[in-house]
């Protein structure tokens, strides 16, 4: 073959070996789109913007964007929750259109030609930007992503450089799915197992037995008149309840350090581990006291407008232990759970138990009274069933009667 009709090699070339061989130095998603933009700069793809938009799996996240820009060292990360899916922003973007069509879209914004179809073009020119090309990232089951890519070089990017973007679109493909699929399995792990939980699987603790002993606070709740409540309310009021109940209690216990293990019926099973490298107890009992107080907090605030709303207060009752577990995966060889067994754990139950005996919304043990500044107030000790020993039971200075 004549070397003048010979095929030229794209300009991307060397940027399609690096996406191939698994974008080495890169190890997080916003690192390869940073060294990515990097090397096409190097590469005279005279970059301004870009970005990659990824749909996830998440029951909270709709999708998350990557964004490139030319002045900025950084690459800003951006969640989106599902109502953005409603929003005149969404529908009247560029993105919606790749997802459902499947096909890139340019607008040379250099062209006075050009249409101005969607709201971000306006904001496009306004910077400068004289062409916009965004293109699908199709994975393998079928699902379109997008990447984008602007320039504020005069007349746009040449037919050389548009070559050189779309050539990387297949191997930044198979490089998004890859990251995409480990982002949704550790979403899913957080989700459902809990993010402590969810990184000792990931690390590979996947087998029957595998595990530790733990120092931990052990968090339990429990919902007052659920069996009534259950078979009186229609079953979707009763979810709607139970969500509310768990927003107040588990949204409490997340947002103070704590682990949620288990949702059992209507009741709750929570962990504050104590750091082993500094065997703080003091920091752990202190977080779980406030997460329990937060917690009624928000159950006196949902009681509030329940009342408004004539319906009738939601009891319930926490109670709060110290003590050693076995953390790690207990069940059958085919169906296999993460979380915590030991006698520390039906102490922490039954401390609960009495909150109802005692007419109290919560109750500590005198182990995790010890490790507290503030002089919680004792009602002495108690034999609580199946357990050998009698337990001190504490309650808030403010709870006494």
């Amino acid at each position: 073959m004549n070397e003048m009709n010979r095929p030229q090699p794209s300009i991307t070339a060397p940027v399609v070996d690096w996406l191939v061989d698994g974008a080495p130095g890169a190890p997080l998603s916003q690192d390869i789109l940073l060294h990515l933009c990097e090397r096409l700069l190097r590469c005279g793809i005279p970059l301004f913007r870009s970005a990659v938009f990824v749909t996830t799996l998440h029951p909270n996240i709709m999708g998350r964007a990557f964004y490139w820009h030319k002045n900025n060292p950084t690459i800003e990360v951006g969640e989106a929750p599902y109502s953005l899916l409603d929003s005149d922003e969404y529908k009247r973007s560029p993105i919606l259109h790749v997802l459902e069509t499947n096909k890139e879209i340019r607008r040379h914004l250099a062209d006075p030609d050009c249409p101005d179809d969607f709201l971000i073009l306006q904001g496009f020119r306004d910077e400068g930007i004289t062409d916009y090309l965004i293109m699908p990232l199709e994975f393998t089951n079928g699902e379109i992503h997008a990447a984008s890519w602007s320039t504020c070089q005069p007349g746009g990017f040449t037919d050389k450089q548009l070559d050189g973007l779309r050539k990387i679109r297949p191997a930044l493909s198979r490089l998004a799915e890859i990251m995409a699929l480990k982002r949704v399995s550790r979403n899913l792990l957080d989700a459902y197992l809990g993010h402590q939980s969810g990184e000792k699987v990931l690390s590979g603790k996947i087998q029957r037995g595998d595990g530790e002993d733990i120092l931990s606070v052990i968090w339990f709740c429990d919902l007052r008149g659920s069996t009534n409540l259950a078979d009186t309310l229609p079953s979707q009021e009763y979810l709607s309840l139970l969500n509310q109940y768990f927003e107040c209690m588990a949204g409490a216990i997340l947002d103070g350090g704590g682990e949620v293990l288990k949702y059992i019926g209507d009741a709750v099973l929570a962990i504050f581990p104590i750091d082993t490298k500094t065997n703080n107890y003091d920091e752990a009992c202190r977080l779980a006291v406030q997460s329990a107080e937060e917690a009624m907090s928000r159950m006196a605030n949902l009681n509030s407008d329940r009342a408004k709303a004539g319906k009738d207060p939601l009891g319930y009752g926490i109670g709060l232990h110290l003590g050693r577990v076995m953390y790690g995966n207990i069940g059958t060889p085919d169906r296999i759970e993460f979380g915590v067994i030991g006698a520390a754990v039906n102490e922490a139950s039954r401390i609960e138990g009495m909150t109802k005996l005692l007419q109290k919304k919560i109750l500590i043990s005198g182990e995790v009274a010890a490790h507290l500044e503030e002089k919680w107030h004792s009602l002495g000790r108690h034999s609580l069933r199946g357990v050998g020993e009698e337990i001190e039971l504490f309650i808030p200075p403010s709870h006494q009667e």
